[in-house]
């Protein structure tokens, strides 16, 4: 007995959520060891920029087209100490100490401009990743002094715009982000990719493209969520043609990088090009590299919304539940009941909804079951299920009460 178009689609619908990967839900999402390598650079130089600044050996510009004058500010002999008492503090993750040494800074009548932003600075690194509300107003508070050279006083701003990245303020950051270009015309790359991350949160793709592809397309050096990111924003403003381009040439060029393989087959996704996203999960499978829950769900999707692809749903399946990458759990009971289903095989069909309806939310599964059932003139045991429906709750009951009115 074969199913009619509008059961088929009924059965799988429930799946087709697991399609959606969501192209770019990471994209320039930083480590914990990544931010504290940089804080620990920007702590480097902001404690060395203010003398370095007045003697020979400064550091090197990074914004050398910046408008801003640099104030040229150093921290004092009486004072100096002071600073390297909350920067010690810093370093040993002692907030309260650094506090207290910054108080005596602080509420400090003459503490220049310098010495009160690069506290500030310091108590700001800090706080990030642990009191972010603060960190953000300390990075803020140290802007408004004016007081660091421009090094530190921008790289301030970029934390500062990391941060608001971080907490999903992606508006809030790239208006600081665009305040650091206007002011110093820098074309850095981690500049322009947050610039890229925002405005593809934001949803303005083609301005997220203007500021990613100079520093991504044809750049050997160009990080692999670089790369995501302008995927995705090819993507969703229409260029699939491009997106699926990029991805290719990326893949081709790492085979043995599982991350750019699903990249690819995600694009191939978007396109709804499904033999080519099954093809990519098929070699992933052949070389052992589904190692994950979303891995096997996703290809049996793939399967499960294929013409004819039931049976292979079915050992993708089982070889996840073997390999103990699929847990027990409703999800995966009704693919493989929905594949059963539709490959004829009604006792495993039974039996798997019978496993995943308890396990369902709602009566949605119980009902499927009682429609398998009658359809195989089991009518007791459909009522039953159908009954089991009608407790458990559905948004729709009529379907219910005609099998127990059979």
């Amino acid at each position: 007995m074969s199913a009619s178009s509008i059961q088929r689609h009924l059965l799988v619908a429930a799946i087709a959520g697991v399609l959606a990967l969501g192209p770019a839900a990471d994209a320039f999402a930083q480590t914990a060891a990544e931010r504290a390598a940089e804080r620990r650079a920007a702590r480097q130089a902001a404690l060395e920029g203010g003398e370095k600044d007045t003697r020979k050996g400064a550091a090197a510009e990074e914004y050398p087209d910046a408008t801003r004058k640099e104030p040229g500010l150093r921290s004092s002999s009486r004072l100096g100490p002071r600073i390297n008492k909350v920067s010690a503090a810093q370093q040993e993750g002692d907030l309260a100490a650094a506090e207290a040494a910054a108080k005596d800074i602080l509420e400090n009548d003459k503490a220049n401009a310098y010495e009160r932003a690069i506290t500030l600075r310091l108590l700001a690194d800090l706080l990030i990743d642990t009191d972010n509300d603060r960190a953000r107003n300390l990075l803020r508070e140290a802007i408004e002094l004016d007081g660091l050279g421009n090094n530190d006083h921008y790289g301030s701003m970029l934390a500062l715009a990391q941060l608001q990245m971080q907490d999903d303020d992606y508006a809030g950051g790239l208006a600081t982000l665009d305040r650091l270009v206007n002011e110093t015309k820098t074309d850095k790359a981690e500049v322009q990719v947050l610039r890229g991350n925002a405005l593809y949160r934001l949803e303005r793709y083609d301005e997220a493209i203007a500021a990613l592809e100079p520093v991504v397309k044809g750049n050997p050096e160009a990080r692999a969520d670089w790369n995501q990111l302008l995927m995705a924003s090819y993507a969703e403003s229409g260029r699939g043609s491009e997106a699926t381009a990029l991805a290719e040439q990326v893949a081709a060029k790492t085979p043995d990088d599982k991350r750019a393989q699903l990249n690819l087959a995600n694009v191939y996704l978007q396109a709804d090009d499904y033999p080519n996203a099954i093809a990519v999960y098929e070699r992933l499978r052949s070389a052992g590299e589904l190692t994950d829950e979303r891995d096997y769900s996703n290809l049996s999707a793939l399967y499960l919304n294929s013409d004819n692809g039931e049976a292979k749903a079915i050992e993708v399946l089982n070889e996840g539940l073997d390999k103990g990458v699929l847990k027990g759990d409703h999800r995966t009971y009704s693919s493989l009941a929905q594949a059963y289903y539709f490959t004829d095989q009604y006792d495993k069909a039974i039996e798997f909804y019978g496993k995943a309806a308890p396990l369902d939310e709602d009566g949605g599964t119980w009902l499927n079951l009682a429609k398998v059932l009658a359809n195989e003139g089991r009518d007791a045991e459909s009522k039953a299920a159908a009954q089991k429906a009608l407790d458990k709750g559905l948004p729709n009951p009529e379907e219910a009460r005609k099998l127990l009115a059979r």
